[in-house]
């Protein structure tokens, strides 16, 4: 027996799980209910970890948690490490999973994300025949209800939908960098031009704020709003998954909070419970990776 056999205690896999739940929420509660645990049960193995360790991973920080210094280098770590052996059991099961599967995924979870998800299925399901939709979220519940798609991201508000959650967005103001809204009255806004929520919610928020705004640009699509704001043209409500990727765009302040909005997996009935589970499995991932860029 060797000496590293000897003296180091196994380390489970499973304490990996939920120490990358918790980094990824900010939250010992939040992270408890991505892996199905109780808050009590999750802060025990945080603290198993942290003893096999020897070493802090987190920092209080009010009611959430950060990662300390060494927490921070044992993330990419334990993702390397899960993520290894879900792609070990997605390989022994490869030649589980036969059929076609028609995706719906929003451009509101950014191109990293969906680049990461389509791959994933790919290469973990090469049997499935994908076939993906980009677009706007709001008309995907129709193309599940006639048949159109199988499976889909879509973006609803708190409580709207009973389905799995794979990720909560925050709402926030954006404008192009060098943009001094004290210089603007009214101020010019960027909309989506179909009745989504986004929209509406942007357009309620002025009004209840008693903002004087003017619609100087609208478009069906993400890019579209996007390359509005990059331009100096106007400002607009967006979720800070596509914030991330606007260079030379920045968040804003003095403009009234908007709720966040929560990604969920819809599908048709009758789909077969693997590919769901597989999908939400890879959507779930690539968005948890995304939000903590």
């Amino acid at each position: 027996m060797s000496l590293i056999n000897r003296f180091v205690p196994p380390l489970d896999s499973d304490l990996l799980r939920t120490f990358r739940a918790v980094a990824a929420s900010g939250s010992v509660t939040d992270g408890a209910k991505r892996v199905l645990r109780s808050q009590s049960a999750v802060s025990l193995q945080i603290k198993r970890l942290e003893a096999i360790l020897g070493r802090r991973l987190f920092e209080r920080r009010g009611r959430g948690v950060t990662l300390t210094a060494y927490g921070a280098t044992l993330l990419p770590i334990a993702d390397r490490v899960v993520g290894l052996l879900d792609e070990a059991v997605a390989e022994a099961r490869a030649g589980d999973l036969l059929g076609t599967l028609r995706l719906g995924v929003p451009e509101e979870v950014g191109e990293s994300a969906l680049s990461t998800v389509v791959a994933r299925l790919v290469r973990e399901h090469p049997r499935v025949d994908l076939a993906v939709r980009c677009g706007l979220s709001s008309g995907f519940p129709g193309a599940i209800a006639t048949g159109d798609l199988d499976a889909a991201v879509c973006d609803v508000e708190k409580g709207e939908v009973d389905w799995p959650v794979l990720a909560t967005v925050e709402r926030v103001w954006v404008a192009a960098s060098a943009q001094r809204l004290e210089e603007y009255d009214p101020l010019p806004v960027a909309l989506f031009d179909r009745e989504c929520a986004w929209r509406a919610l942007a357009v309620e928020a002025l009004e209840r704020d008693g903002r004087p705004y003017r619609v100087v640009y609208t478009s069906e699509s993400v890019a579209g709003v996007r390359a509005a704001v990059r331009s100096g043209l106007a400002v607009a409500l967006m979720g800070t998954l596509e914030g991330e990727e606007m260079g030379g765009v920045e968040r804003i302040r003095g403009l009234p909070a908007v709720p966040p909005s929560h990604l969920v997996l819809m599908h048709r009935p009758g789909l077969d419970p693997e590919i769901a589970s597989a999908v939400e499995t890879a959507m779930r991932s690539a968005l948890e990776t995304e939000i903590r860029q």
